[in-house]
């Protein structure tokens, strides 16, 4: 059995009770340039998504999974696998610690470490890679703590308010 618990946190499957939440999240435009969002999102349509997250990766092709906070439960973020390739190997790791006194405490750290390894045993991924944006120097540097190197950037990838900035592509081989 695979242990997705860390030493402070750990990593459970969505559950209908993260509708405020995922609300809560999904509508914060200060996360919108990191996540792609472009419109905010009803209750009802994240109550459908929520109804369908039980459906298989393999089917699917993206998992995503509550960061918990072990002492008190309290959700903290969610880190997701996505564009899962398993001809190939490989997944995009992508994640956000929502609340802002849960940041800079390891919390990015765990996580990752908990969900790389769940893809290299569960899922037999060779590879995982991170887009981050050039100007998220936090989440740079947590990836390179990681062990993900930067492998591209791509020139003025992302658009947001009247500004092109440079994605950094990051790839971590697992073993």
């Amino acid at each position: 059995m695979l242990n997705l618990q860390g030493d402070h946190i750990y990593l459970r499957a969505l559950e209908p009770t993260d509708l405020d939440f995922l609300y809560s999240l999904e509508n914060d435009t200060a996360l919108w340039e990191v996540s792609g969002t472009s419109t905010p999102y009803s209750k009802q349509v994240l109550q459908l998504y929520l109804d369908n997250a039980h459906r298989d990766i393999y089917d699917v092709k993206q998992l995503r999974l509550c960061i918990c906070n072990r002492t008190n439960k309290e959700v903290v973020g969610l880190i997701d696998l996505f564009d899962f390739d398993p001809k190939n190997n490989r997944a995009g790791v992508g994640i956000v610690v929502a609340k802002e006194d849960s940041r800079n405490k390891g919390i990015g750290t765990e996580a990752i470490n908990l969900m790389s390894k769940y893809a290299m045993r569960a899922l037999d991924l060779r590879q995982l890679y991170a887009n981050v944006s050039e100007d998220n120097l936090v989440s740079i540097r947590l990836f390179e703590k990681l062990g993900f190197e930067m492998v591209g950037v791509k020139k003025d990838w992302l658009y947001n308010e009247g500004i092109y900035k440079n994605e950094v592509l990051f790839q971590k081989i697992l073993s």
